[in-house]
This record gives C-alpha cells, sequence and structure tokens, in this order.
C-alpha cells in the first residue's frame, strides 16, 4: 500500500494494492506496521464505527479533547464518500484549513487523522457505508464539533449535494465560537501528544 501525507500535518491517504481475479478483488485495508511507519508509531485500534449513510448526508466536523482525542482511520466499504480533515488545532500553520479525499470501493483508498484533527465526510450514494478505525472509545464528556456548513470555514461540498446534517451537527459552533469558548485542541498539546505515542 502507499500512504501519503495530506497538506495537514497528521493527515495521510492511504492507498492500497488490489488484486482482482474472476472472483473478485483482495486487497489489505490496513497494516499497523506500513502506518507506523508514516506516522510514527503503532495506532492501538479501541473501536471501530460502521455508518450508512443516504446520498446527502453530512457528518461532523467532529473532534475530541487531546489528550488523548481520537485518531481515525476511515474507508468507504459501500458506495462513495467525501471525506473531509480540518485543522481545528490552535496555532497550527494550518489552522482553519481543511482537505477532502474521495473515498469510494474503486480506489478503495482510506483516510488517517490524528489527534486533535476535525473529521467529516459527506455521502455521495444511498447507502454510503463508512468504517471507521478509531485510537480511543468514544466518550461524549469529550467529544465536540463545528458546524460544517459554518462559511468562515468554507467546506465545499460535491455539485448536486443538498447537506442533510443531524440535529446536533446542525446546532454545533462555528469555528470561531468553538475557539473562542476553549473548545478546540491546541496545536502544541497535540505535538507533545504526538511525541509522547511516539516515545512509546
Amino acid at each position: 500500500m502507499e500512504i501519503s501525507p495530506l497538506s495537514i500535518s497528521g493527515a495521510f491517504v492511504v492507498t492500497p494494492r488490489q488484486f482482482p481475479d474472476e472472483r473478485g478483488v483482495f486487497l489489505e485495508g490496513f497494516r499497523v506496521d506500513h502506518l507506523a511507519e508514516a506516522i510514527g508509531h503503532n495506532l492501538q485500534v479501541m473501536q471501530d464505527n460502521i455508518s450508512v449513510s443516504a446520498r446527502g448526508t453530512v457528518r461532523g466536523v467532529h473532534f475530541a479533547d487531546v489528550p488523548p482525542g481520537q485518531a481515525k482511520y476511515i474507508t468507504a466499504v459501500h458506495g462513495a464518500l467525501m471525506d473531509y480533515v480540518v485543522d481545528l488545532r490552535v496555532g497550527s500553520p494550518t489552522f482553519g484549513r481543511w482537505e477532502s479525499v474521495l473515498l469510494d470501493t474503486t480506489t478503495r483508498r482510506a483516510v488517517y487523522l490524528a489527534e486533535g484533527l476535525g473529521h467529516a465526510f459527506c455521502a455521495l450514494e444511498d447507502d454510503t457505508t463508512a468504517l471507521y478505525l478509531c485510537s480511543t472509545a468514544y466518550n461524549p464528556q469529550r467529544e465536540h464539533g463545528v458546524n460544517p456548513l459554518d462559511p468562515d470555514l468554507g467546506l465545499t461540498f460535491p455539485e448536486g449535494i443538498t447537506p442533510l446534517l443531524s440535529p446536533k451537527d446542525e446546532a454545533a459552533a462555528s469555528l470561531a465560537q468553538a475557539r473562542d469558548d476553549g473548545l478546540l485542541p491546541s496545536w502544541q498539546v497535540c505535538r507533545e501528544f504526538e511525541r509522547s505515542l511516539r516515545s512509546g
């Protein structure tokens, strides 16, 4: 598999090698050793989540308090989605920037994002099924969100998509509000936590 960094520090796109034949296709969707070479430590998976979404569904932008935060490894096992990595780390050189990657069952790519980064996706087809591997279990007291429709954030969705949000995501704070309320993670704290993971 090929693991390439995105423009936001701590985010990577993973492109697996596929082996098709007359029966179908085989691939390695996740390799902890290969990912560790890119991120500098093993991703300890504590929970996996599966979501099934109608076309236009937008989930996110979600993030968790650091430490421990929640690193994620996301792929589409059915349908297609536009995946968004958002830098919410106050003080980061790329604070407020985002990058998107198409995840589908053609390339079968995945996205890894480190603790402190925000995550969202938009389903491009009905019954799009996303699989997330998470470094920590869900903790509602430490989970937060930024409204994906915040004009200052400026996420752009594929043409023809009408975003469908949950009430919780629709009521989430803007990026500026979350920053002013002290909800966002610190770039310095995230870097220190990353160093602690690398040192074991």
